[in-house]
C-alpha cells in the first residue's frame, strides 16, 4: 500500500468516526493542553486516536508528530514522518460550524520540504484533497489547479484570529481596497481551497501556525501550481518542531501576489 492511500484510509476512518460527534455535547471537554498549545477537546482525541489506531494496525513504520498527542515513535526503524492534526478547525467541530477537517502528512525528514504526501479531508461532508510529490494535486478524483485567470471577484482569504494590532495595521489596506476576504477557522482546509481555485490569496502573518496545521495544505498548494511563500517572500520551509510557528503566503501566481504585497507594504 502506498503512503498516500494509508493517509486516505486514516482520513476516511476519521470523518465515519466523528461525523456524527461534532455539534454534540460529548465533541468538547478539556483534556488538557495538548502537544501544540492548544486545549485538546474530545473529538480531537476521537480523530487522533482513530489514526493511531489505524497506523498500528498496519504496522506502518513511522514517527507520529500528532497535535494533541505528541510525538510517538511506532517503530525504531521509521520510513519518516506521520504529521498529523486530526482536527483541525476544532472551535468550529465543537460548535456543530460546517467547516472543519483532518490533515495528514508524510515526510521522510525533519523539513517541512521533504513532505512527499498530502489528505486533507473535509470532515463536514467527507470531500478530500490529496497530493503526492511530483503527481498533481486531486480533489476526490479531479485534478485541480489554483485559478490562474483573472477573477470576477478576487477572494483574499486571510487569518486574523488573535493577530496584534500592529499587523492589523499593515495588513488594512488589503480590506479597504475592495478585495472579498474570508476566513472560515481551519486553515488546512482553507489551503485546500485555494489550490481548488476557490480562493486567489490565502495570508497568514501572525507567525502562529504550527507545522501540523500546514503540512499536508503545503503540498497540496504546491502541487497544484500555487506560490507559497513565507512573511520574507521565500520559499516556505521550516523544521517539523513543536516550537516551531510560520506565516506564510499562498497566491495563485506572481501578478496577484505582486499586487496584494502593494497594498500591504504602503
Amino acid at each position: 500500500m502506498e503512503v498516500i492511500e494509508i493517509l486516505q484510509e486514516a482520513s476516511k476512518k476519521i470523518y465515519e468516526n466523528v461525523k456524527d460527534l461534532a455539534g454534540t455535547e460529548n465533541a468538547a471537554g478539556d483534556f488538557g493542553t495538548g502537544a501544540g498549545g492548544d486545549i485538546s477537546r474530545n473529538i480531537d482525541m476521537v480523530a487522533e486516536k482513530t489514526v493511531l489506531d489505524h497506523l498500528r494496525d498496519i504496522n506502518f513504520p513511522c514517527v507520529v508528530l500528532g497535535e494533541e498527542c505528541g510525538r510517538i515513535e511506532l517503530s525504531d526503524r521509521p520510513k519518516g514522518f506521520v504529521i498529523m492534526d486530526a482536527i483541525d478547525g476544532s472551535a468550529n467541530a465543537v460548535r456543530g460550524v460546517p467547516f472543519f477537517c483532518s490533515s495528514l502528512a508524510f515526510a521522510t525528514e525533519n523539513r517541512l520540504s521533504s513532505v512527499t504526501d498530502g489528505v486533507v479531508a473535509n470532515l463536514a461532508n467527507g470531500d478530500m484533497y490529496r497530493a503526492s510529490k511530483g503527481r498533481g494535486a486531486f480533489f476526490n478524483d479531479e485534478e485541480i489547479r489554483v485559478h490562474n485567470q483573472d477573477p470576477i471577484y478576487k477572494i483574499v482569504g486571510i487569518n486574523t484570529s488573535g493577530a496584534p494590532i500592529e499587523l492589523m495595521k499593515k495588513l488594512h489596506p488589503i480590506f479597504e481596497n475592495h478585495n472579498h476576504t474570508r476566513h472560515f477557522g481551519a486553515n488546512a482546509l482553507e489551503m485546500a481551497m485555494f489550490a481548488r481555485g476557490l480562493m486567489d490569496v490565502f495570508i497568514d502573518l501572525r507567525d502562529k501556525i504550527r507545522i501540523q496545521d500546514v503540512a499536508a495544505g503545503y503540498l497540496i498548494v504546491k502541487e497544484a501550481g500555487g506560490l507559497l511563500l513565507d512573511a520574507d517572500l521565500k520559499s516556505l520551509d521550516a523544521d517539523l518542531s513543536y516550537d516551531t510557528r510560520v506565516s506564510f503566503i499562498a497566491a495563485a501566481n506572481q501578478q496577484i501576489l505582486d499586487e496584494i504585497m502593494q497594498q500591504i507594504s504602503q
